[in-house]
């Protein structure tokens, strides 16, 4: 199942959002009936955090109150995104259940009054867990309100406590298969730490120094399974008794506790929650690169914004405002990467509890408000967009997403703080986007024979089998670049012998690296070509590769920077150092030149989006967005669905959705 059944059900794109009418009485109901019709939303999230409510107490269940809303609700022609309340524990459970209760690698253990306050693997807490979603579906499994069913809230909660030592161990036994694997895997004749019994092998708690970062890694892996396994818990008991879409709520944030392509391929319709991480143009930037991740890990199907804010744009320290339009054109911007549709958390802004500035659809001030009265704009566009609905979104271009790969750079030990996998991802997404150039994430052993250009910013860890996956891809015609301090473990974060990277890898690149040279804090290199490295450089041995660029000074002066080799049909460039931003545009969009990859609409100025969504019967859109505060013209005119006229330009702020013969 995908969007399709429920876009079909609500005769278009998605609207609406998380609704919690049990924060409010019938006055403020009767209000949400007018305003809701006013603002064109068709879809509520309910019962996100509602088990209190639910189920009073252990085994009691009280759905009077659910029965009166989602009626009215219906009644209302708002289709409801119903929710299975495990994200939050009543309090009855935490007291009747004390040992479910999460705790911190250092042996702290949390207490109730939060959200999230729940181990997944007590099985106190995954047996009520889909005993209520059991029980919802029951009731609720053929409710004419229900369209979709929308099992937890973002699973991010991590646990170290003994039921969590006791699931990772049948994990560990599984995937290793006796203790003398786990000891090989793990590398444990390092630091004496051979392991004798089951019953020694713990999670990787508080510790005196740096942590065995294969343990490391195989916890990150266990954890990512054990969060599915309770999803799968609760979609397959709803799966008994209704066959509406089932699917949960990912965050795609700066951190990484799930395999969230692992998740893609469980979930009937991939939805996320993203909210911009800074203001202007990079917020724009940001949520294509939310929107592109989520539409990659569905394989390329329609996917669904379940969460953004209205008003809301995270920068550090800061939760800013968002400028006059952006609830628009961030809206628009997920659904012109794959969404259909835009949903908020949540509907009415609450006027109590820990999250009461969290900026929702109607503020504190109200209906009278710039920001209710962008929402309404934003309801009424949608609802001209309903031909978009189930629409893909086609690219040439992919950059390599590895959880593993990003699990095994969280580890300790690395020679340089500034290593990460985040930035590098996000650097040559951002550089893609700059462009122009519509992207797709891929994992490095799909099949990337569709791809003219695939990056790999940061594959620290590569498996023998995704090192030969890459080799037939620049083998059979593909352009690859390679960035620095890749394929040098391997799946176990064993190091790689012989020089690095791994040895299909190195055939495909015709290099061998000999040996890093991390640089100083604020140190730069600089290369033949005028450009400036950081953070990195490399002793780069040619195997068949030229030279593009090379250092000019200190040990690596002459040494090979920017590497160029063709291998079979295509070419295996490698970059061993980092660029600064400028100097990496650059040699991206040399890659585009090179492979004939073009933006979906070309000289456009910095600041303006254009991506192109493709029906099955051929019929195509073009979303054109102007992040700037400039009259942007159009290279051609055409109907804009948003108005329904013959759009010539683009206003400073503007947007169009232009049908394409």
């Amino acid at each position: 199942m995908t969007t399709r059944r429920l876009v079909r059900r609500l005769g278009g794109l998605a609207f609406g959002g998380d609704y919690n009418p049990e924060q409010w009485d019938k006055s403020v109901w009767e209000e949400d009936d007018e305003l809701m019709r006013r603002a064109g939303v068709n879809l509520a999230t309910v019962g996100v955090f509602s088990w209190a409510l639910l189920e009073p107490k252990e085994g009691h269940f009280d759905f009077g109150w659910l029965d009166a809303h989602l009626d009215r609700l219906h009644a209302n022609g708002i289709a409801v995104d119903l929710a299975t309340p495990t994200a939050s524990p009543p309090p009855w459970f935490t007291l009747a259940h004390p040992d479910a209760l999460p705790v911190r690698s250092d042996g702290t253990k949390l207490v109730h009054g939060s959200r999230d306050t729940y181990c997944l693997a007590a099985p106190a807490y995954r047996g009520a867990a889909r005993r209520v979603a059991l029980a919802l579906a029951e009731r609720y499994g053929d409710h004419p309100a229900v369209a979709m069913w929308h099992v937890h809230n973002e699973y991010m909660t991590l646990c170290w406590c003994d039921h969590v030592a006791a699931s990772f161990r049948v994990w560990l036994h599984t995937r290793h298969g006796s203790l003398d694997a786990l000891n090989e895997a793990w590398g444990t004749a390092f630091w004496s730490q051979h392991y004798t019994s089951w019953d020694q092998v713990l999670p990787p708690r508080a510790t005196q120094w740096h942590h065995n970062p294969a343990q490391a890694l195989d916890f990150s892996r266990f954890w990512s399974d054990e969060a599915l396994a309770a999803y799968v818990d609760q979609r397959d008991a709803i799966r008994a008794h209704s066959d509406r879409p089932v699917t949960t709520n990912l965050m795609v944030p700066g951190y990484q506790n799930l395999d969230l392509w692992a998740f893609g391929r469980e979930v009937d319709v991939v939805t996320i929650d993203h909210y911009p991480i800074a203001p202007g143009v990079d917020a724009a930037a940001d949520t294509a690169f939310g929107g592109d991740r989520a539409r990659s890990f569905g394989g390329g199907r329609p996917w669904l914004l379940m969460e953004q804010g209205t008003n809301t744009v995270y920068a550090g320290d800061r939760v800013l405002a968002k400028e006059p339009g952006e609830i628009l054109r961030h809206s628009l911007g997920h659904v012109a990467h794959g969404s259909d549709g835009a949903l908020f958390f949540q509907w009415r802004q609450s006027r109590a509890g820990a999250e009461m500035w969290h900026s929702a659809m109607v503020p504190h001030a109200g209906a009278d408000s710039r920001v209710f009265r962008e929402v309404t704009a934003l309801g009424a566009a949608l609802g001209r967009l309903g031909e978009l609905a189930g629409s893909t979104v086609r690219a040439e271009v992919a950059v390599l997403h590895d959880s593993d790969s990003w699990w095994a750079m969280n580890g300790d030990g690395l020679p340089s703080a500034e290593l990460d996998y985040l930035g590098p991802l996000r650097r040559a997404h951002r550089a893609l986007w700059d462009a122009g150039v519509t992207t797709d994430f891929a994992r490095p052993d799909d099949d990337l024979s569709r791809y003219r250009l695939v990056l790999a910013p940061a594959l620290f860890l590569l498996s023998d089998a995704s090192a030969e996956n890459l080799r037939r891809y620049v083998a059979g015609g593909g352009t690859l670049l390679v960035q620095h301090f890749s394929g040098v473990v391997d799946a176990r974060l064993h190091a790689r012998l012989g020089g690095y990277p791994a040895a299909p890898l190195r055939a495909a690149l015709g290099i061998r690296v000999d040996e890093y040279r991390p640089l100083g804090s604020g140190e730069q290199v600089v290369l033949s070509d005028g450009s400036h490295g950081t953070v990195w450089s490399e002793s780069v041995r040619l195997d068949g590769a030229e030279a593009v660029a090379t250092y000019t000074g200190g040990m690596l002066a002459g040494g090979a920077a920017l590497t160029r080799h063709r291998f079979g049909d295509g070419h295996g460039w490698y970059l061993s150092t980092r660029l600064d931003d400028a100097n990496y545009a650059v040699l991206v969009d040399r890659l585009l030149a090179g492979t004939g990859v073009g933006p979906d609409l070309p000289d456009l100025p910095f600041g303006v989006e254009a991506v192109t969504r493709h029906a099955e019967d051929g019929r195509r859109w073009l979303i054109v967005l102007n992040h700037t505060a400039d009259v942007m013209p159009l290279p051609a005119p055409g109907h804009d669905l948003l108005t329904d006229t013959t759009a010539h330009e683009l206003p400073p702020g503007g947007c169009v959705v232009l049908s394409l013969p």
